[in-house]
């Protein structure tokens, strides 16, 4: 099996379109535009990348920064092997290299001496200097950079220079309305329809707190946590406890508000 067979995504993963952004991105593969997504945390964003790489039938290499990551883990390093030493690809050089879509998530928890290294693969060189080998990496024709963050996460220590930001078109992301949300519970956990509306309707009260004691909204992946678990016989108002209040908030203030609301909604 070759590389590129290796990383393919195998099976159609579920994504339900907000509006336009399918077509969207179409354009922008179809341009090798590279793409920043921009939304909360668990609206769809990589669920979204990993549908548009099975769309287009393109393998799908995806990296998870973190503060820790250096430019090497991005693009290689030498390593130490019984015969002295060889080469290793890092993700980015291996998705140039074979024409993959490179999915960077969280990018703004990677440091910014690290994303330096990805801005000559952003622009009309599309090339990737891989410096300690000695080597310009030009990128096959199929590769595209996909990056994403959470604009609400953003502080002076972490966030995209406009040198970075602008090489970029961008999408914005958010949960999405209630219908559609609960259509996506729905199909992911095969919950009744009426639960999942109940289910939205909590995570909706409990987005109206951010700002007021919670940092994050709840997600559309918490509300399909909490759904999984009622799927398997737990009740709907511990499922909600455990998949949708106690994950985002310690303040006892905030899990009583939503305690309530649970209550409220769900007797």
């Amino acid at each position: 099996m070759n590389d590129a067979a290796h990383f393919g995504v195998r099976r159609e993963p579920f994504y339900q379109a907000q509006g336009n952004e399918v077509e969207l991105y179409l354009a922008a593969y179809a341009a090798r535009l590279p793409v920043m997504l921009k939304g909360p945390t668990g609206c769809g964003k990589s669920r979204f990348v990993e549908y548009m790489a099975w769309k287009l039938g393109k393998p799908l290499i995806s990296v998870a920064c973190n503060e820790d990551m250096s430019a090497a883990d991005l693009v290689g390093r030498y390593l130490l092997d019984a015969n002295g030493t060889r080469w290793q690809d890092g993700p980015l050089t291996q998705a140039a290299r074979i024409g993959a879509i490179c999915y960077l998530d969280e990018i703004v928890e990677a440091r910014q001496d690290t994303l330096v290294v990805i801005h000559p693969l952003t622009d009309h060189r599309r090339t990737l200097p891989l410096e300690k080998k000695g080597e310009q990496v030009e990128a096959h024709p199929d590769f595209q950079l996909v990056i994403s963050y959470n604009p609400g996460y953003q502080s002076l220590m972490k966030d995209l220079k406009q040198s970075t930001k602008q090489r970029f078109a961008a999408f914005q992301f958010d949960y999405p309305e209630a219908s559609l949300e609960a259509r996506i519970v729905c199909t992911e956990t095969s919950i009744p329809q009426a639960t999942a509306e109940q289910l939205v309707a909590f995570a909706q009260a409990g987005r109206r707190l951010k700002g007021h004691g919670l940092d994050e909204g709840i997600s559309t992946r918490l509300i399909v946590y909490a759904a999984s678990l009622i799927a398997r016989g737990v009740s709907p108002a511990d499922a909600c406890r455990m998949a949708m209040v106690r994950p985002i908030t310690d303040d006892a203030d905030v899990i009583n508000s939503l305690d309530h609301a649970i209550t409220a909604i769900f007797g």
